[in-house]
């Protein structure tokens, strides 16, 4: 959304420049976006002035003699979610969309971002602003290259670029006789007067009853790792913002989202390092940490701005530092020696993290049950109010989080809740707005993802809905994502295999008739930490499943202009039941925890095989069996009612129909094998 935090000069130099006639409003509400062509230029409303803000940057850049300045949209741990102090390009461009990066010359600033924000970027940037719609860093470089000549100098914030993007810019840019020069005072924090302070609240610890083991216990695992790593590192050095909220089993709240705080941590075999704002860490939290001590189980608390210091310092030993290459800046990749790095794309800590103990199992569980009596909750309302065309995707996002936020345990949304109706589900990732906004009508589809925080586990479920009479396309579309659901929720397959070789199986009924969707098939999920969960999914850079692992699994398909539908549930990598164990090494499927039901109206199980439909059944079974109970102590009657009402199984006549029908044509289909090898 646009941002509503400018400052009053900003106001007075655009109130000045229209009393001037140097810019003139649009003249219709179709003029939206900016008009950098016309004499004067036309700028809507939602334009930022950046004018100020680029003159301070400029001279700054002069002060240090550099021609350029990248500015990305992240912040120094690589964070998914970044707090508004760290929005540094959206309050340089006055471009508010998640993705993008912004370049700032002695004469112009360029802005690069996907097509998901073109129109946006036309409505909030001012004419000081080149739009870029290439957004690639191939395309960022070839502008410099062709705007700062041989012997110049671009600079960068090193918190700021991950290892593999400041490779990305570095070769190129050097090779062409450009410098690319390494300021870890980040310029646009030295213009921005403005700019939030850092998070003040409270580092807090999650009480024992919300963890699956203790920090101690955490800490030794890691240390055994180093061990038995055949390159035996001396220090693991963690920098995504999970890993050391996970390993020490505390939280913060200094990111949307996600509740974690600004940290690092080194850990050797002699000490441990906690980089943090100290002053946040109460007495009781110091104890629980052990600070005041020495040993190597005492934690060390050393000011977050001290951790290049600390690490370089380090490094002048005898030292072999191992670090995760996906979160770990080229902040502190710069300072270690590269003949001192273990490199690897996750620290041991990522990898820890992913399998979940079977306390942790059991939390998660829990979780994900008062989690659906709020999802329910919210299914029941929507039936009775979209109807009466009240409700639209604002709206109906609002009523799901707050229903989340009255459930035991809770501790606010998980991520941005994506609430779409007909064409605007067609978009994989849409999220509402005052702009954007459709009332849910009986007539169109509706896709809901959403989630909860709870200090128990995190959540993410995603479900599609019809009120009205739904097409043959939705209705077929919509069977086979969710038979692709089914289809790899109940595969059996190899301990250690490959995320990316199973989710085809996702996609098979879709593929079978010309159908398919572009996002992952799933990704992995925290204990009350991150809603993607890295290094688990379906991808090709992600860790092969092992059991205790969590994943979503969401196939889906989106109709342009028409409609879209995804169904999402979280689900436990567990052993299966096999008749024989080849390697000796069990083998692995998955178990749903998410339980809500699906859409029967949308459902067609002529085109489902009996082996499906009877998963289904049990999965209605088992929704009845340990919601329906949850729902009756919450005193929630007219949602027990409805959940009886949704999930009712399928009868055995149709079963007993549609096994009859698939007997028929296999039996049909190998009459006519035979005649054609015949």
């Amino acid at each position: 959304m646009a941002p509503s935090h400018w400052s009053f000069s900003a106001w007075m130099f655009i109130l000045c420049g229209y009393a001037a006639g140097l810019y003139k409003q649009p003249s219709s509400e179709k003029e939206t976006t900016r008009n950098c062509t016309s004499s004067p230029p036309i700028l809507p409303p939602t334009v930022v002035n950046t004018s100020q803000q680029l003159s301070a940057l400029r001279q700054e850049m002069r002060n240090l003699n550099i021609s350029a300045y990248i500015i990305p949209a992240t912040d120094a741990h690589m964070s998914e979610y970044i707090a508004l102090r760290d929005k540094r390009r959206e309050y340089m461009t006055g471009f508010a969309g998640s993705a993008g990066t912004a370049v700032v010359t002695m004469t112009k600033a360029a802005l690069w971002t996907d097509s998901r924000y073109w129109t946006e970027a036309e409505r909030q940037m001012d004419c000081n602003w080149e739009l870029q719609r290439t957004p690639w860093i191939s395309s960022i470089v070839e502008w410099l290259l062709n705007e700062i000549p041989p012997g110049e100098t671009i600079g960068f914030d090193p918190f700021l670029f991950s290892i593999q993007d400041w490779n990305s810019y570095s070769e190129p840019i050097t090779s062409a006789g450009r410098m690319l020069s390494s300021i870890t005072t980040n310029l646009v924090d030295t213009v921005w007067s403005t700019r939030p302070p850092p998070p003040s609240d409270e580092i807090y610890e999650l009480n024992h009853e919300f963890t699956g083991s203790t920090w101690q216990e955490k800490v030794s695992s890691i240390r055994s790792q180093m061990s038995q790593h055949f390159q035996k590192p001396t220090a693991v050095l963690l920098s995504a913002l999970d890993e050391s909220a996970w390993l020490f089993n505390l939280r913060g709240k200094d990111i949307p989202y996600n509740p974690f705080f600004y940290s690092y941590t080194l850990l050797s075999h002699d000490f441990i390092r906690l980089f943090v704002n100290v002053s946040r860490i109460t007495p009781e939290v110091q104890k629980y940490l052990n600070t005041n001590c020495t040993g190597p189980l005492c934690i060390q608390l050393i000011d977050y701005n001290q951790v290049q210091e600390n690490v370089r310092n380090y490094t002048e030993g005898k030292v072999k530092v191992w670090i995760g290459m996906e979160y770990t800046t080229y902040g502190l990749y710069e300072v270690i020696p590269k003949e001192k790095l273990l490199t690897d794309n996750y620290s041991p800590v990522m990898k820890n993290k992913a399998v979940k103990n079977q306390k942790e199992q059991q939390l998660m569980r829990k979780s994900h049950i008062r989690d659906a009596v709020a999802v329910i909750q919210y299914l029941v309302w929507l039936e009775k109010n979209v109807p009466k065309g009240t409700v639209d995707e604002m709206s109906s996002a609002s009523y799901v989080d707050s229903l989340r936020g009255k459930q035991k345990h809770s501790a606010g949304p998980s991520f941005a809740t994506i609430s779409a109706s007909g064409l605007n589900a067609a978009l994989a990732h849409y999220s509402p707005s005052n702009k954007t906004k459709r009332k849910l009508t009986v007539d169109e589809m509706y896709l809901i993802d959403s989630g909860g925080q709870y200090l128990d586990g995190t959540t993410d479920i995603t479900r599609t809905l019809h009120w009205g009479t739904p097409t043959a396309l939705e209705k077929e579309a919509y069977t086979r994502v969710l038979m692709g659901n089914i289809d790899l929720t109940t595969l059996i397959f190899p301990s250690e295999s490959s995320g990316r070789n199973l989710e085809m199986v996702a996609r098979k009924p879709l593929w079978e008739v010309g159908l398919n969707y572009g996002h992952g098939t799933g990704h992995g999920i925290g204990n009350f930490l991150s809603i993607h969960e890295w290094p688990v999914g379906f991808q090709s850079n992600n860790i092969p499943m092992a059991k205790g692992m969590f994943t979503s699994i969401e196939p889906g398909y989106y109709h342009d202009g028409g409609f879209g539908i995804r169904i999402e549930d979280v689900a436990l990598v567990i052993e299966a039941q096999t008749k024989h164990m080849f390697g000796g090494q069990p083998y692995l499927t998955f178990e749903a925890v998410t339980l809500v039901p699906y859409d029967q109206k949308l459902i067609d199980i002529t085109i489902m095989s009996a082996t499906q439909i009877n998963y289904l059944n049990n999965y209605y079974q088992t929704i009845r069996n340990i919601i329906g109970p949850e729902l009756q102590q919450q005193k929630l009657e007219e949602e027990y009612t409805w959940l009886v009402r949704n999930t009712e199984p399928f009868s055995q006549g149709t079963l007993a129909t549609v096994s009859m029908g698939l007997m028929t044509f296999t039996l049909l289909a190998n009459v006519f094998l035979q005649k054609v090898l015949i």
